[in-house]
C-alpha cells in the first residue's frame, strides 16, 4: 500500500470516527463503510450468520498469540500474521472449509490470501472479524471456557467492539 493510499485511510479513518459518535444506527453504517473502504475484498467473504451455522468450518485465528488467549472462536486454529508459517496448518487438508479471521478482517484477508496462494481451495474471511462475531451476540472462549473479554486490538480501533469486556494486553 502506499504512502498516498496509508494516508487516505487515516483521513477516512478519522472521518469515520467522527461519523460513529451519531448513534448505533450511525455507528453500525460507518462500520460498513469501514470495512468496504479497509479491505481488498481480494478472497471470498462470509458472513458472520453463513459461519455460526456452519459445524464443518476449520476456524483459523490470523491474531497476534495474547489477542487470541484473551478470546477466541471456539476451537479455531491459530496462527498469527506477523509470524505465519504455513506449517502451522500443515494437518489441515487443502480442500476443508477455512474461515480466516481477525479483530474486523483486515489481517485474516492478508493471511487467506497466501492460504489461496499455497492451494487451499476453500478459504474465506470472516467479514467483520471477531469483533463483528461479538458484537450480533456469538460467543468467545478463552481455552475452552466461554468469556465475555474480548482482545479490542488498540484503542482507535476498539470503538468497533460494541459488546464484550475490551482488553487490551
Amino acid at each position: 500500500m502506499s504512502l498516498k493510499n496509508k494516508i487516505r485511510g487515516v483521513a477516512f479513518t478519522i472521518s469515520i470516527s467522527m461519523l460513529a459518535s451519531c448513534g448505533e444506527r450511525m455507528n453500525q453504517r460507518s462500520y460498513q463503510i469501514m470495512l468496504k473502504s479497509l479491505l481488498n475484498h481480494s478472497v471470498p467473504e462470509m458472513s458472520i450468520a453463513t459461519a455460526r451455522h456452519d459445524e464443518h468450518i476449520v476456524f483459523i485465528d490470523a491474531r497476534e498469540k495474547n489477542e487470541y488467549e484473551v478470546s477466541h472462536i471456539k476451537n479455531a486454529v491459530w496462527v498469527g500474521y506477523k509470524n505465519f508459517d504455513l506449517q502451522q496448518i500443515h494437518n489441515i487438508d487443502k480442500s476443508q472449509k477455512i474461515v480466516v479471521y481477525c479483530s474486523i478482517g483486515y489481517r485474516s484477508e492478508k493471511i487467506a490470501e497466501k492460504l489461496i496462494k499455497a492451494g487451499y481451495n476453500n478459504v474465506s474471511n470472516l467479514y467483520g472479524g471477531i469483533f463483528e462475531w461479538v458484537n450480533v451476540g456469538n460467543q468467545v472462549y478463552r481455552l475452552n471456557e466461554p468469556t465475555n473479554e474480548v482482545h479490542a486490538y488498540n484503542r482507535m480501533w476498539s470503538k468497533w467492539l460494541r459488546k464484550g469486556k475490551k482488553i487490551y494486553n
